[in-house]
């Protein structure tokens, strides 16, 4: 008699159009055909900051918005940014040079790294420390692997959202809650992303657009795309479909 086979696993009718990364916190990235997820997240993702040298802090663009003028790409293990004049940055004495102020490109440890944040995102009067996830330079609490679908997107261009995975959806905030398999990784999708003025800000090839967060905050919500944490490590690849996995 012949074994019966394994039901496949239900397709949530989601697929992987675009993959991004960005190692280096605040800094532009860059699109992937193929991404190895492991504990942290997209390997090399959010991977260094830059540290201010006076207060030890990893700057953002809140403190730093000349961050959001560059894009970053991984180069034989190292990143490599170039701004929008054309300039290549690879060393500390570089960004320091763009920047105007000292600071040392550091990877992310096993500590984590402390930010500081404004209290009001359109004055930068009271700003608040606090200590980010070990590992990696995320700002999203324990999520590790953000994922935004093409409806919620609208037609905004998704650099705006630095969301590391785009797929073709109605929407992604079902899956909040649920264990998903994409490509050979796991993923647990945990919460929503809350959004902040930094995605109206101007970018390489994108002008300032204070439309996005009345728009987002017109809807009653404050969140766009959405975190998992990684159960199993393994490659994404564009095309993949988003599977459920039963609890």
């Amino acid at each position: 008699m012949r074994a019966s086979q394994p039901e496949p696993l239900p397709s949530l009718g989601m697929r992987v159009l675009e993959l991004w990364r960005y190692p280096i916190k605040s800094i532009g990235g860059e699109r992937l055909d193929v991404a190895e997820v492991a504990e942290f997240g997209i390997v090399g993702d959010r991977g260094w900051g830059l540290v201010d040298e006076e207060t030890g802090n990893v700057l953002t663009a809140r403190r730093a918005p000349t961050l959001l003028m560059a894009t970053c790409a991984i180069v034989d293990g190292v990143p490599v940014t170039t701004t929008v004049e054309g300039d290549v940055l690879r060393t500390s004495a570089d960004y320091s040079d763009w920047l105007g102020q000292p600071v040392r490109l550091e990877r992310a440890g096993d500590t984590g790294g402390t930010y500081e944040n404004p209290m009001d995102f359109e004055n930068d009067a009271d700003w608040i420390s606090w200590q980010g996830p070990a590992g990696a330079w995320h700002d999203s609490g324990r999520s590790r692997v953000s994922i935004v679908s093409t409806a919620s997107l609208r037609d905004w261009d998704g650099r705006r959202f630095r969301s590391n995975v785009l797929v073709d959806s109605a929407g992604e905030d079902d899956l909040i809650g649920e264990r998903v398999t994409i490509g050979t990784a796991t993923l647990n999708v945990t919460k929503g992303i809350d959004r902040c003025v930094m995605v109206t800000r101007p970018q390489p090839g994108l002008d300032r657009d204070l439309s996005v967060l009345t728009t987002i905050l017109r809807a009653d919500v404050t969140t766009l795309s959405v975190g998992a944490t990684v159960e199993v490590a393994g490659a994404v690849r564009v095309g993949d479909e988003v599977i459920a996995v039963p609890s």
